[in-house]
């Protein structure tokens, strides 16, 4: 089993990183590999609404987005972490999101998924509201730990003295390698992925 980390921070190895793999090292002692990707730098451009990636097309925007479609079918799970600006997530991470999801989403339906937030004080549960939006539109059961998944400081120095935090993310990996492992039993004694109708959608004005 894999699980895909998304850095959305400009900074590599900032405070959201450090939430990250504190989350990597759990899943680890579970035998659950992870894989660590920064999208926070450079730039991401967001979505052009230009509807070209319809039927399972990539995105026109050829950088990292369409990487990531052509690999989501290595990972079981998503782990997406985002510090908070103005009350929610990085614009990066939010332009590179929308942009796979709206692509690739059918890649991700019935995978775990779970949002992380490091914030300095205030703005967090704004943002990982926001976050958590992705997995629930997509299908994705999301895993929720045993307080909002959040971590606070100003430096990575800080994240690590929030031992609330700290241990907020430790709780999450357990979760997510639970639910991971839960799942595999499910399609080892035959149990499948619920079956999905044909989307209908409704617009309020005709």
């Amino acid at each position: 089993m894999k699980v895909l980390l998304l850095n959305g921070s400009p900074h590599a190895k900032g405070c959201t990183y450090t939430a990250l793999e504190e989350i990597a090292t759990v899943l680890h002692g579970h035998g659950i590999e992870t894989e660590l990707l920064h999208i926070g730098a450079p730039s991401v451009p967001g979505c052009l609404g230009c509807g070209k990636c319809k039927g399972g097309a990539p995105c026109i925007i050829d950088d990292g987005v369409n990487a990531l479609a052509a690999r989501l079918e290595e990972f079981d799970g998503m782990v997406v972490g985002s510090p908070i600006y103005y009350a929610g997530p990085s614009g990066q991470c939010t332009a590179f999101l929308d942009r796979l999801f709206y692509s690739a989403s059918h890649k991700l339906s019935g995978k775990p998924g779970a949002a992380i937030v490091s914030c300095r004080r205030g703005g967090a549960s704004a943002g990982f509201d926001r976050l958590n939006k992705y997995f629930s539109i997509c299908s994705m059961p999301i895993v929720t730990s045993q307080y909002w998944n959040q971590v606070h400081g100003n430096s990575p120095e800080e994240v690590l003295q929030d031992e609330e935090g700290m241990q907020t993310m430790r709780t999450l990996a357990q979760n997510m390698a639970w639910l991971l492992k839960c799942i595999e039993a499910g399609k080892t004694a035959g149990v499948p992925l619920p079956k999905q109708e044909p989307k209908v959608r409704t617009n309020f004005i005709r």
